[in-house]
């Protein structure tokens, strides 16, 4: 691969995550502090992103793939998303806030996809190359939360407008990219899509295991995106987006370190830690504030564990166990059903308990976090049970 095409696809992906980063974590603050708006209806605008993620796949398999070049369909969604931010920028009312980010979130949730797959058909080797490309969205999320935690804007409507105007760059950028022609051989069902192939895998009990608690995992890790920042906010932090960048920053260091936990402890134990430290963070979360700030910290930072040693190692025993012949509706059953059902289920809850433990307009964090706490010690409970395979290899 040139090393033009290279550097193409590494300000495709800042952008793309340079345009979700800015709005994405501060949506919530926003929607209190701006709109007025009940838990339940920040929950209900956060789930509009997982509604979107379930609709995308249809939308880039059985319509971009087949008929369109990916970079053109990449600049026109861009491009209207744009113009659907501008408009979200100005309302007031928090429940058509909801269809306008419902509205939004369709047209950047295939965004995601579209962009993995110009990379993947431009790299010479994808396990070589595509890693460096995809790291420079964690680095545009660091980037873009830093500047509206160091201008202290994350509480405003300057949160869409940036994305905006990121979009709008993005939507004509994405038009001088690497041609990415459509594959009009490709022959794309909704079964394929629904990865319902992948469910002969469920014979294996580990792997079923494995998918149910990543599916129930996910409904906690709705409750840290949606309510990490207002709760940081309101437990005395100063600058939130600046230090919740930090779990970015570890994000992409125990990336790092995953071959090497892979070799030293196997897959079930990295699970478990994952898992383990999902329980410690929101722990961190509901008992930290301004007298004993360290525990916030250390719920923020825990974000690299949490994700990598869970998500992105589930991803890596998904396609190694599912082999060549059911490795992509595997990855798409896994999608739909983490970020799709199980944080759409964790949006709608967030906002529900925010909403139980909020009397006189005060939020009682310690109990609303010990409410993904307990979900998250059930799922370990479940896992270190239950799932017996340690060694990552294809199911026949």
């Amino acid at each position: 691969m040139k090393n033009s095409t290279r550097f193409q696809l590494m300000a495709m992906m800042f952008l793309l995550y340079f345009v979700w980063g800015s709005w994405y974590g501060q949506m919530s603050k926003y929607m209190f502090t701006e709109l007025g708006a009940t838990g339940g209806q920040v929950g209900n605008a956060y789930a509009a992103f997982s509604i979107a993620m379930i609709i995308a796949p249809f939308f880039v398999g059985m319509i971009a793939d087949r008929y369109f070049a990916a970079q053109k369909v990449l600049g026109i969604l861009s491009l209207v998303g744009a113009g659907i931010l501008y408009v979200l920028s100005g309302i007031k009312d928090p429940d058509t806030f909801f269809w306008v980010i419902l509205v939004y979130c369709i047209t950047f949730a295939p965004t995601m996809s579209l962009t993995t797959s110009i990379a993947m058909q431009q790299v010479t080797d994808s396990e070589k190359d595509f890693p460096g490309i995809r790291v420079m969205g964690t680095v545009a999320w660091i980037v873009v939360t830093n500047i509206i935690g160091y201008y202290d804007i994350g509480s405003t409507a300057l949160i869409f407008k940036i994305s905006m105007f990121s979009a709008a760059f993005l939507g004509v950028y994405s038009f001088f990219l690497p041609d990415t022609p459509p594959k009009p051989s490709t022959q794309t069902s909704f079964s394929d899509i629904l990865g319902l192939d992948a469910f002969k895998l469920f014979k294996d009990r580990s792997f079923a295991i494995f998918f149910i608690s990543s599916l129930l995992i996910c409904i906690p890790l709705s409750f840290y995106y949606a309510m990490a920042n207002p709760s940081l906010t309101d437990s005395g932090m100063t600058n939130v987006e600046n230090k919740m960048s930090l779990g970015q920053a570890s994000e992409v260091i125990f990336m790092l370190l995953i071959p090497f936990a892979f070799a030293r402890f196997g897959v079930k134990w990295m699970l478990v830690v994952g898992l383990i430290a999902w329980i410690i963070r929101f722990v961190g979360f509901g008992y930290g504030d301004a007298s004993s700030e360290w525990l916030l910290y250390l719920a923020i930072v825990l974000h690299g564990v949490c994700y990598d040693f869970f998500f992105v190692t589930g991803q890596i025993y998904t396609d190694t166990k599912a082999g060549e012949k059911y490795r992509s509706s595997a990855q798409g059953l896994i999608s739909i059903a983490t970020y799709g059902i199980g944080m759409g289920i964790g949006s709608w809850m967030s906002g529900v308990v925010a909403d139980i433990y909020t009397v006189d307009s005060v939020k009682n964090w310690t109990s609303i976090w010990m409410v993904p706490a307990g979900i998250a010690a059930v799922v370990l409970v479940l896992f270190v049970l239950f799932f017996r395979d340690n060694k990552v290899k294809a199911t026949s």
